[in-house]
């Protein structure tokens, strides 16, 4: 058994075999497989964190801010803080329960940063419709300090 989700209404069913076409509730073919979509999204969120350091990803596109926090610690923290996060490999269910990588936490110079990936739409004013979707997806990884959050 396979579950899926509606994009459109947020209803659950579970199907015995092949994909789901529409949703049986509201009928929008706007309809994943909730694990196999946070395992793709796991592993653009990956490439796009290992490239941030060197200028960006080509396929999946976005940006890099850190908050007054991380900043107020100078460059060379604002740099090896980002080279930490581009290396962070140490997913557990604890940290990653959803499975998309989406969040972390590093250890610089002593000092843990936290790091977020938010994923808009290209306009960068709301959320990613289609996650999967990334000629229309921007990444936002954001670099914070525990107490900014």
């Amino acid at each position: 058994m396979a579950q899926y989700q509606c994009n459109t209404c947020g209803a659950e069913a579970e199907q015995e075999q092949g994909a789901a076409e529409c949703c049986p509730l509201c009928a929008a073919g706007n309809v994943v497989n909730p694990k196999l979509q946070a395992a793709e999204t796991a592993k653009a969120n990956d490439a796009f964190r290992a490239q941030a350091p060197l200028g960006g990803h080509p396929v999946y596109q976005g940006r890099v801010v850190a908050t007054r926090g991380v900043s107020a610690e100078g460059p060379e923290f604002v740099t090896r803080a980002l080279l930490e996060t581009a290396a962070f490999d140490n997913f557990t269910e604890d940290n990653d329960p959803y499975g998309d990588h989406s969040m972390g936490a590093v250890q610089v110079f002593g000092k843990i940063v936290w790091w977020k990936l938010d994923l808009y739409d290209a306009d960068y004013r709301y959320g990613a419709d289609e996650p999967l979707d990334h000629k229309n997806t921007r990444r936002v990884l954001t670099l914070l300090l525990p107490s900014e959050y």
